[in-house]
């Protein structure tokens, strides 16, 4: 376990002094999602360097929210210069690490910025077990997934183009094609979604990935401002999604194609908050179509490396709709390695001496996870919604035999790695939040 969250002159002296017998592996962020990465390449001996942003001027003591530095399965945990601010400065923090101990290491980007950096800044030293930027663009950017969806014959949501980005120059909103909009407003009704092709650009303008607007104004001046940052967009019909069938594939795909995937579906049966929140509680299940067209899409990109590829279902159309693609690990990655495909270990050999095979993973069999904190959440305050988990299953969360037993694995609770549980109760009374859910 890491001592403690470090600065980053703090942490290159600490590796000064420490050895390692292989590559280790630097997760960013240090959150839920790093949380999982580091715990599955630690159950294969892979020593684990969290990295995330700090928070006030990243002096010492640092002060760190994310739940990961305090797992027994993180090494050393510290601050590195935060991408979206100043890549260079990332880039030579990530080196100076690297130099720090003594040998190449391997990254995992655990949200969209950080597994973008890694690729972008490119530093010396480091392994990337995924595409790089370009392809990873083609994959992110939701113009081209749109369009790669229409060649295969993948159902996506109804979708029209607005420009923006690339077809013109930030600051610039006199290049709005009216007629675009208007076709867009005729075809798709009121209320309608807009969109990014890159989320990442549209959540640092807009605070979030996505917006709903209720009538043709709205919508000008949404398309506007995004057209002011510099930003590509899309009007999205809003879908009749139904609640308890959003799907994804979980995948790690290795340099030698989708023929050699390791695939496990994931069914986010609940939600907090019901409708439109995060994942608390997934299930595995049997949906070769979900599989089919994930991997038709990957592969059509030629990206590798691990992906999650999200399908909604459509009531309306009556079948499942190609949502979005993440080129990262995300928040609920220990359910495939549960189910049998560790995907971080998957990506890590790839890249290294190390070796992995998958134990086979039986699509029949269901294999669940559970983020407490939100699921006991949605237990408490929402009279609407009915209990998924067994007695039984209580009984092995609350004894911990969980681990040892049965098909239930947590997002952060595991008695055998109290820190990070412990840390979330100590981070949940205060006000300050840290800065992702995931």
């Amino acid at each position: 376990m890491a001592d403690r969250f470090r600065s980053t002159e703090g942490l290159i002296d600490a590796l000064a002094d420490a050895s390692f017998d292989r590559p280790p592996a630097l997760v960013s962020n240090a959150h839920v999602t790093g949380l999982g990465v580091a715990r599955a390449l630690d159950a294969h001996g892979v020593p684990v360097i969290a990295l995330d942003r700090a928070a006030g001027d990243g002096t010492e003591p640092v002060t760190h929210d994310g739940l990961a530095p305090p797992s027994e399965a993180v090494d050393f945990a510290g601050a590195v210069t935060y991408p979206l601010e100043d890549l260079d400065g990332f880039r030579e923090d990530v080196e100076a690490i690297v130099d720090a101990a003594g040998t190449e290491a391997v990254a995992f980007g655990c949200m969209d910025e950080w597994a973008l950096a890694y690729a972008e800044a490119d530093p010396d030293g480091v392994r990337l077990p995924y595409s790089g930027i370009d392809t990873i663009d083609d994959v992110l950017n939701k113009s081209r997934l749109y369009a790669t969806c229409e060649d295969l014959g993948i159902p996506y949501p109804e979708t029209h183009r607005l420009g923006g980005g690339a077809d013109g120059d930030a600051g610039d909103t006199g290049g709005i094609d009216e007629d675009a909009l208007d076709a867009a407003a005729d075809a798709l009704g009121f209320p309608l979604v807009v969109k990014p092709a890159r989320k990442r650009e549209f959540e640092e303008a807009f605070g979030t990935n996505v917006l709903t607007v209720a009538d043709r104004e709205e919508f000008e001046e949404v398309v506007a401002a995004a057209a002011a940052e510099g930003v590509e967009v899309m009007a999205q019909k809003r879908v009749d999604v139904a609640t308890g069938r959003d799907h994804s594939l979980a995948s790690y795909v290795p340099p030698s194609g989708v023929d050699d995937a390791l695939a496990v579906v994931g069914n986010a049966a609940v939600r907090y908050p019901l409708q439109f929140g995060t994942s608390c509680l997934v299930e595995t299940a049997d949906e070769p179509a979900i599989e089919e067209r994930a991997l038709a899409v990957l592969d059509d990109a030629g990206y590798h490396g691990i992906s999650e590829a999200e399908f909604v279902y459509d009531d309306e159309r009556e079948e499942f709709l190609l949502l979005d693609v993440n080129t990262r690990p995300w928040k609920w990655i220990s359910l495939p390695v549960a189910a049998g495909a560790n995907l971080p270990m998957a990506a890590y050999a790839s890249v290294t001496d190390a070796e992995y095979e998958s134990s086979r993973v039986d699509p029949t069999e269901t294999t669940r996870w559970v983020y407490l904190r939100d699921y006991l959440s949605l237990l408490a305050g929402d009279d609407a919604f009915w209990d998924l988990l067994s007695g039984d299953d209580w009984r092995r969360l609350v004894s911990g035999s969980f681990e040892r037993e049965g098909t239930l694995t947590t997002g952060v609770y595991r008695p055998s790695d109290p820190g990070p549980a412990a840390k979330l109760f100590e981070t949940e009374f205060i006000d300050r939040e840290y800065y992702c859910s995931c």
